[in-house]
């Protein structure tokens, strides 16, 4: 018994992690736990969990092999980690207290029945199951914590009053807000949400600490995992410009369908003056279409639609029909550009300003930023958020920048959380990058080696396998000199396999 709850120490520690890296959302954990364990060697490691459960009420010893599997396991899921190590913030504390107090309270009703030892080895196999009715039960006290925090910035909004610019889409937001906060800063004071503070502590956050007297604009990313979070952001910062700036396969997995993505992304809307769309994707083109016969104003936004109201397509700059001006830079995601532009203008922005500013936009970092490294290689740093159309959009900068190139490397993990199309849609990248730019695919880790080796398989391109993002820049560092160009794709944190 007292070896099961040691293992069961060492592992919520493990899972602990794993929670804190998933944004803290209840069922994550037993689903990163069914991967590891399920994965190579980690196999026979469960086996032997499973049979230890099975063997103990009759051997009480048999526990201690099985608790020390359980301590171990899953290989390759470090309890400290390398590239996501484990912050004992005050979050994390309160949901160690709640685990803990879950996992004793099992062990304790199992010492008064009489089966302590089946009871404590089991429970200690189910850590990531109890982790997850931890975060469970943790959810409505957070929410009561962050209450006031949250009433503080519905207060300082209404103070200052700003008018409130709100940004969401399945990719891309960081971007546009971005894009947004600079272009409206020529005819206003702009303060916007910083990095990625998109959930309601994080808007609640940024209103409090960043919200100045003065500040005409608030530019507020908005993010989402489900139904209704959208909605409870808008009560707490009610924009007048909503913006949904891309609607893509991103949190497939969670959301089940490109349907219920839209549904909850569109919970922005309600209540804005003007909507303002991206309809490259025929689901928001739709719902453009219906917001409008609703009585909303829509501004339809595009870079692929020379009908749209604001369009970027091939350099040029369009709006409700004129050309605007040609663009300089290559490196501006256009869907996003002409969303922050249709803003621009609702603030009153002139137009020749809009363009003076374009050549000064900024680049979010890791969202495909060029450099050039000691060796004379170039390297394309995409490694945030990895989606199916930015990949396209990547390749085609591989191309770009590689036309003269003897070595033209991908190194990715693929893409992830896109449900039942993963697979898919990994095959897909790697058969694009195979057969198209580049001359080496190099596959980070196991999540999706299989389906991207599948696709490598329908090109030329030479596919090298590595297991940590550590060894594949050292292979680039080996095989990787002056001319060639490295597109880093993606980059997983290692609770991914």
């Amino acid at each position: 018994m007292v070896a099961a709850v040691l293992a069961a120490g060492a592992a919520g520690v493990r899972w602990l992690r794993v929670a804190q890296r998933e944004h803290y959302l209840a069922g994550s954990v037993t689903t990163f736990a069914r991967r590891w364990w399920t994965l190579g060697a980690n196999r026979l490691l469960l086996v032997a969990v499973v049979l230890a459960i099975v063997i103990v009420p009759g051997a009480p010893l048999a526990g201690i092999p099985g608790a020390a599997a359980i301590a171990a396991g899953p290989f390759g899921l470090a309890i400290r980690g390398r590239t996501s190590r484990l912050a004992w913030t005050r979050r994390l504390r309160t949901l160690a207290a709640i685990w803990a107090g879950l996992q004793l309270t099992i062990v304790a009703v199992g010492f008064a029945a009489g089966v302590a030892p089946l009871v404590a080895l089991a429970a200690a196999a189910l850590t990531p199951v109890i982790v997850d009715a931890a975060l469970a039960v943790a959810a409505p006290v957070e929410r009561r914590l962050a209450r006031p925090w949250v009433q503080r910035a519905k207060q300082r909004l209404a103070q200052i009053n700003p008018r409130v610019v709100g940004i969401t889409g399945s990719y891309g937001k960081t971007t546009t807000k971005g894009y947004v906060a600079h272009l409206a800063g020529a005819a206003a004071t702009v303060v916007a949400t910083p990095a990625s503070f998109n959930n309601r502590a994080g808007l609640a956050r940024a209103v409090n600490e960043h919200l100045a007297p003065g500040t005409e604009v608030f530019v507020a990313e908005m993010g989402t995992y489900g139904p209704g979070e959208i909605a409870e952001l808008c009560r707490l910062c009610p924009p007048s410009i909503a913006v949904i700036c891309a609607l893509g396969p991103v949190h497939l997995e969670r959301m089940g369908s490109e349907e219920a993505i839209l549904a909850a992304k569109a919970e922005i809307l309600a209540g804005a003056e003007l909507a303002v769309l991206n309809v490259d994707h025929p689901l928001l083109a739709a719902l453009a279409d219906a917001r409008a016969a609703s009585g909303q104003r829509v501004v339809r936004c595009s870079a692929g639609d020379a009908g749209a109201d604001v369009n970027v397509m091939d350099a040029t700059l369009r709006i409700s029909g004129r050309d605007v001006g040609t663009l300089a830079r290559t490196d501006i995601q256009p869907a996003n550009l002409a969303c922050a532009v249709a803003v621009a203008i609702e603030l009153g922005v002139p137009e020749a300003t809009i363009l003076e500013r374009v050549t000064t936009l900024p680049t979010p970092p890791h969202r495909l930023t060029t450099q050039m490294v000691d060796s004379g290689a170039t390297v394309l740093d995409d490694t945030y958020n990895a989606n199916p159309a930015g990949g396209v959009a990547a390749l085609a900068a591989l191309e770009r920048h590689g036309a003269d190139a003897a070595r033209r490397v991908v190194v990715t993990p693929g893409m992830v959380e896109l449900g039942r199309r993963q697979r898919e849609e990994n095959r897909r990248f790697a058969a694009a990058a195979s057969s198209g730019p580049a001359t080496h695919l190099v596959v980070v880790g196991h999540t999706n080696r299989a389906a991207l080796c599948a696709g490598a398989g329908e090109g030329d391109a030479e596919v090298v396998l590595v297991g940590t993002r550590e060894q594949a820049v050292a292979w680039v560092r080996q095989h990787v000199g002056e001319g060639d160009v490295v597109l880093y794709e993606n980059d997983l944190p290692d609770h991914f396999a």
